[in-house]
């Protein structure tokens, strides 16, 4: 629920007001700096949400001096946040090479609906998958491309899924829907 006051802010807005209050005023304690954002930007409980989203995501990072609570920008930021990419990239390839692997014994047994969602689930996270791994590269060696077997193994993957979906007794009504939600994720004219 969104108090009276608060402008309708997107993820990214309120992150970046938390985020660039803790950086300029490092010496505010949780209250001092709920009190300089509350409830100008958002209300408490989205500064709550916000303030421990960006502390998942290793933005920043607590220290208690007595039964205070300060908060900082996290030192070596872009590292950690590399190394997080890595792992959740390689977490989701090697997780999505094990469900494609059952995909031939499974895909047949289930009804229409759960093919064309359990189709499109695969097919959007093993490009998301790749474009990790395309991030990876960029940042990692600009020129040359580093997870070379990875994305060859995901263009693979995608192959397989589209034979299982060829193959399947509802090919007809499956690829129609797949193509269509796919088409959301392609470049525009």
């Amino acid at each position: 629920m969104m108090s009276h006051n608060e402008p309708n802010l997107e993820t990214h807005e309120r992150e970046r007001i938390v985020f660039e209050n803790i950086k300029n005023h490092p010496e505010l304690h949780h209250n001092a700096l709920l009190k300089l954002i509350v409830p100008e930007f958002m209300a408490k409980t989205t500064f709550e949400k916000t303030k421990n989203s960006l502390i998942e995501k290793e933005i920043i990072s607590v220290q208690n001096k007595g039964n205070m609570k300060f908060y900082f920008p996290t030192q070596n930021y872009e590292f950690k946040s590399q190394q997080h990419v890595e792992r959740n990239t390689n977490n989701s390839f090697h997780d999505l090479k094990l469900k494609i692997k059952k995909l031939n014994t499974d895909y047949s047994h289930k009804d229409i609906d759960e093919k064309i969602t359990l189709a499109n689930f695969l097919l959007i996270n093993l490009l998301r998958t790749d474009n990790g791994f395309t991030l990876l590269d960029s940042v990692k060696n600009p020129n040359k491309t580093l997870y070379k077997d990875e994305h060859l193994t995901i263009q693979q993957l995608i192959n397989q899924i589209f034979g299982v979906i060829r193959n399947d007794k509802d090919y007809e009504i499956i690829l129609p829907a797949i193509v269509s939600y796919l088409g959301l994720l392609m470049p525009k004219n």
